[in-house]
């Protein structure tokens, strides 16, 4: 029997409402995600943070699921520990797995300062020393007095850390190299800045042998305790890329080889993201940033980009086994760190092409699909990417044919599996004028009417005795064709 496809779902954006309800909808819309083949999500940090509306990134104690009082709260951003364990129960009841974000690259929030030795790096050249050695008084000491030991009896302090980036004696910010036996940059992460081991807050040091032994505890007990079925890894490229490969191997020692992996390495660079995957033996998926951006390059340039060239230098045409493929994130909408939002014209263009496509494991994230609030709120485009996401389910299987042979209106076939009913589309794009394509969808299917699943085109294609038909689209839309039942 033929597997279905697998779809993944980022559920969170990053301006979601601070109510603490986030894990209860987990369970309300598991059901119907579900009946759209969406059969993972990914969940935002569920680790306490500095405050309750912290979003998970800067986090503060890893053991604290939303079950003690610190940081004037018990529940994190997104709710409680145990609405967190029914909502992952009632997704795994719908055949939905769960991937937790976790955060491994830096703790934030101390309990309490410590004085300790550093010298001053240059930010845009961390191994530039620009400083003699001195001291500084850095909040690097977590005790957790608000979980008491429960859990773990692990308390961090300046040791496991190699760098930090404000003194509280002089209230001045800098990035500090903490000094001592042994420390130093990890050199197995990413080369920007000379050295992009420092990110932000207090650096963990993978150097250390306690912090290496205490994390992977961590992440088995996480695992454990929440029953997820897999980490997507936050900001690998700061991460000694040794320690990972350990980790990964460790944890599925543990749970077994099905647990994933998919890791956060916002490089653009092919190149950059092949030599990671080399480093950890492919154990890990990465999500597609070079085509991410290609996306954005495209709803830029309208007409002027060239569709022919979509998947050059991008991660799924070299790897098409370890990639991830997205649209849009929450680092990228409007007004995050790393804003590159795909223009509304081109997103369904966009999910068509990651959804209908054979290689890449698709990633629909929830601000495009439940819309994003704060204060510029976005409204979500459900009612477009359904037809979608159900073409994905129901038809995109079997062999692929491309037909990439026009600047602005390119095409594919799936020929379909005889073990999914119905299955089979044509799926053609145009980012300019309307446009046709004549396809070849087998000859079994002379004489069938293919419609337009996405009701963008109201054409009636009759496949001719050869098996071709002579698709057309809209001008800057997308047609999936389907047999007509």
């Amino acid at each position: 029997m033929t597997k279905r496809n697998q779809t993944m779902m980022q559920f969170f954006e990053w301006h979601l409402i601070n109510d603490g309800d986030h894990w209860n909808r987990l369970t309300l819309l598991a059901s119907e995600l579900e009946s759209h083949g969406i059969n993972a999500l990914w969940i935002p940090p569920a680790t306490k943070g500095t405050s309750q509306a912290d979003n998970g990134y800067g986090i503060y104690d890893a053991y604290d699921l939303g079950e003690f009082d610190q940081k004037n709260t018990v529940r994190t951003k997104y709710g409680t520990k145990d609405e967190l364990i029914k909502g992952i129960q009632a997704c795994h009841q719908h055949n939905i797995r769960i991937y937790a974000d976790v955060v491994m690259n830096h703790l934030a929030g101390a309990d309490e300062t410590e004085t300790f030795e550093v010298v001053e790096v240059d930010a845009d050249d961390r191994h530039e020393v620009v400083s003699e050695p001195f001291e500084i008084e850095g909040w690097t000491k977590f005790t957790f007095p608000g979980r008491a030991g429960v859990h773990s009896s692990f308390q961090w302090n300046f040791h496991h850390f190699n760098g930090t980036d404000y003194d509280e004696s002089r209230s001045v910010r800098g990035i500090y190299r903490i000094l001592g036996d042994h420390k130093r940059w990890n050199h197995h992460v990413d080369n920007e800045f000379g050295n992009y081991d420092y990110l932000m807050f207090a650096n963990i040091d993978y150097h250390h042998p306690e912090v290496r032994t205490e994390m992977i505890h961590w992440g088995k007990w996480f695992a454990e305790v929440t029953a997820c079925n897999g980490f997507r890894l936050d900001a690998i490229k700061h991460i000694n890329h040794q320690f990972l490969d350990e980790f990964i191997s460790d944890i599925r020692e543990e749970f077994g080889e099905k647990f994933y992996f998919v890791g956060e390495y916002w490089n653009p660079d092919l190149e950059a993201c092949s030599s990671f995957l080399e480093s950890v033996d492919y154990q890990i998926d990465l999500f597609d940033v070079g085509l991410h951006y290609r996306f954005y390059e495209a709803s830029l340039a309208k007409s002027d980009f060239d569709m022919r060239g979509m998947f050059d230098d991008t991660l799924v045409a070299a790897h098409p086994m370890n990639a991830v493929t997205f649209v849009d994130n929450h680092d990228s909408q409007p007004g995050e760190s790393l804003e590159s939002w795909i223009g509304d014209w081109f997103k369904p263009l966009a999910y068509a092409l990651i959804l209908l496509r054979k290689d890449g494991y698709p990633c629909l994230f929830y601000g495009d699909y439940i819309g994003i609030s704060g204060d510029d709120p976005i409204q979500g485009k459900k009612e477009i990417i359904d037809p979608l996401l159900d073409a994905r389910n129901q038809y995109a299987y079997g062999e692929q044919h491309d037909y990439f042979d026009h600047k602005n209106t390119i095409g594919w076939v799936r020929l379909g599996d005889k073990d999914i009913d119905h299955s089979g589309c044509a799926v053609i794009i145009s980012n300019g004028e309307d446009g046709h394509k004549k396809m070849f969808v087998g000859e079994e299917r002379a004489q069938e009417t293919w419609i337009d699943l996405t009701n963008n085109s109201q054409d009636t294609i009759v496949i001719d005795d050869n098996g071709y038909g002579e698709f057309t689209v809209k001008g800057e839309s997308v047609s999936v064709y389907i047999a007509k039942q």
